[in-house]
């Protein structure tokens, strides 16, 4: 007898849905898909430990007839293809047949539907075994019960995460899906509890603002590229609005998430010489291209694309994204401060220098004229302002006013003896015994702040500034879940945060060392870390110290921001204070050493 066998019926089915079904969070899209597919006007999900126990997906769309109601969970049968030739004009977002028919391998499936002109119908179908049509009655469209996920596949099931991790997944699922159809009313419900109740609307802005917070979506840019029968329409968020993982990126075409390296690339290219290493900028972006030019049919998750003309669309992306951000002035030297701003935090030296300009000039912050403001780069009308109040670089050091300014976080300790300048507001040029020392300002001061935050932490002596205002910050679901998951962490670095109903936190104090920093900021950053980590809870040390990462790098100083010479010196010295300064907390190099020995050789003198 042979070794090659044909596989039976069951096990094929049970590979299949290996593919389609990888956890909940991948149910709660094809189910979705299947029900936007419908023409529904609302579509309502619910979930039970984070889609293990439970999924509920409830449409008010066409239904589906009794007598295809059998067919539906069968493999490869779907009205939404009649010939191959269909692959290339897709306009459905589900398509292959097998969502159904995989789920009901792994779990016990109920489907209830009613059409506009039939009556109610009810199908079970229980590990694979289908146990008939029977009438019931239901109201028009369909509802999808998804029972007890990989229950009949227990080595799947062991692989599955926490609930809550389970439920951060399914939750992004989600939101994907209610993003890129605001036209359609959604609700979300996890445990009993109503997490999202999104009305249908025809502004895009509004259903992020209704999703992430009005204080996010606000603050979005619009960007739009045109080139014949392909358009780009996004909105994109301001450099200093940053974030530490892509979890703000969603890209979207004909009502579809997808993923694609080019189109990130241009995005990432679009913000070239705006960010920080490692950073990543906040990006809602949606492609309208003929359908005849994409491929959607690449992997079973339907994530990836494959496009005709992917370098036509890689520059309409740059280009959009280009344009937009032109619009965005540099940051000034003279911006008069605000206590609960959302501006890039860290600008001790240039509040320090409005400060003494409205001293020369007589004025104070009511009667700010903002067409007097300087732009960084325009170093002569800088230096011109400048010229009546601001010492040049020997006059300073005899200044015993300035040498009182202290970056935020600094110690009372004396300045260092040693010589520096800051070179175009970015790094900080320090002259040693063989050769000079070129230091990145943000990598090192995020460094000292890190350092200090985690001192004084495990001292139980963190400073806390309480808010006059108390600051409001609205989250999403997920967001939400992991901030109250985490307040006993954020506590003890000195963010002290409280629940204020619905997805909103307050925050009523924050670290003295973080400064000017917006606590809007400190939460999404704490956030977008936590995120990133994945964490749930289990490892206090690293959601202690990714709190740490988030809160030092939200209040260091950036690359633009302009120093005084003091707080230069103060920089400099405290580099010897603390260990590790030779890398900021990612493991960035802060500095760069360069001989006298390589200087000679530079200048022939070898």
């Amino acid at each position: 007898m042979g070794k090659i066998q044909t596989l039976p019926v069951s096990v094929i089915n049970r590979i299949a849905a290996g593919e389609v079904v990888e956890r909940p969070a991948s149910v709660v899209k094809e189910l979705l898909e299947n029900a936007l597919d419908s023409g529904p006007t609302r579509v309502d999900a619910e979930l039970e430990q984070g889609g293990i126990a439970l999924i509920r997906i409830v449409d008010d769309g066409c239904g589906i007839d009794a007598e295809d109601l059998p067919l539906a969970v069968s493999p490869h049968a779907t009205s939404k293809l009649q010939r191959a030739d269909d692959l290339e004009d897709i306009k459905t977002l589900g398509f292959r047949g097998e969502a159904l028919a995989s789920i009901a391998e792994v779990s016990r499936v109920v489907i209830r539907t009613r059409t506009a002109a039939g009556t109610g119908s009810c199908l079970e179908v229980d590990g694979g075994l289908n146990r008939g049509v029977v009438p019931e009655g239901c109201g028009l469209g369909t509802s999808v019960e998804v029972h007890q996920l990989f229950s009949k596949i227990p080595a799947r099931r062991a692989f599955l995460k926490t609930p809550a991790t389970e439920w951060s997944h399914a939750s992004e699922a989600f939101v994907k899906t209610a993003l890129a159809h605001p036209e359609i009313a959604f609700s979300l419900t996890h445990n009993r509890r109503r997490v999202h109740e999104l009305p249908a609307v025809d502004n895009w802005r509004q259903r992020i603002a209704d999703l992430y917070g009005s204080q996010l979506a606000d603050r979005l840019m619009h960007a739009k590229e045109v080139d014949d029968d392909i358009s780009v329409v996004a909105l994109i968020g301001r450099p200093e609005d940053d974030m530490a993982s892509g979890r703000f990126q969603h890209f979207f075409i004909s009502g579809r998430p997808f993923r694609d390296r080019s189109i990130l690339h241009a995005v990432q290219e679009g913000y070239r010489g705006r960010l920080l290493s490692g950073r990543q900028p906040i990006v809602f972006l949606q492609l309208y291209v003929p359908l005849t030019h994409v491929d959607v049919n690449v992997h079973p998750a339907k994530t990836e694309v494959r496009f005709r003309d992917p370098g036509r669309l890689h520059r309409l992306v740059l280009l959009a994204v280009r344009s937009a951000l032109a619009g965005i002035t540099a940051p000034t030297a003279f911006d008069p401060p605000h206590s609960n701003s959302s501006s890039v935090p860290g600008l001790a030296a240039a509040e320090a220098i409005w400060k003494r300009q409205q001293s020369v000039s007589g004025r104070n912050e009511t009667d700010w004229d903002s067409s007097q403001t300087v732009a960084f780069h325009d170093h002569e009308k800088l230096e011109h302002a400048l010229d009546s109040s601001e010492p040049n670089l020997f006059e300073r050091e005899k200044d015993s006013a300035i040498k009182q300014e202290r970056l935020p976080g600094a110690d009372d300790g004396g300045v260092a003896e040693e010589r520096a300048f800051q070179l175009h507001h970015r790094y900080l040029v320090v002259e040693t015994q063989d050769g000079i020392e070129v230091i990145d300002q943000h990598a090192l001061h995020e460094r000292v702040l890190y350092e200090q935050l985690r001192e004084r932490m495990s001292n139980g002596a963190v400073e806390v500034q309480p808010l006059l205002i108390p600051e409001h910050v609205e989250l999403s679901s997920s967001e939400f879940e992991a901030v109250t998951s985490h307040l006993d962490v954020l506590s003890e670095a000195g963010v002290k945060v409280e629940s204020f109903g619905g997805n909103t936190v307050v925050v009523r104090g924050k670290p003295a060392l973080v400064g000017r920093t917006s606590a809007s900021g400190i939460i999404r950053e704490v956030i977008d870390r936590l995120a990133a980590l994945d964490a749930d809870g289990g490892d206090h040390r690293a959601v202690v110290d990714e709190v740490l990462h988030s809160l030092s790098c939200r209040a260091a100083i950036k690359a633009g921001d302009p120093l005084s010479q003091a707080e230069v010196d103060t920089l400099v010295a405290d580099r010897h204070r603390y260990p590790g300064t030779r890398h900021c907390p990612h493991g960035r190099p802060t500095s760069l050493m360069l001989s006298r020995r390589e200087l000679d050789k530079q200048f022939r003198r070898t």
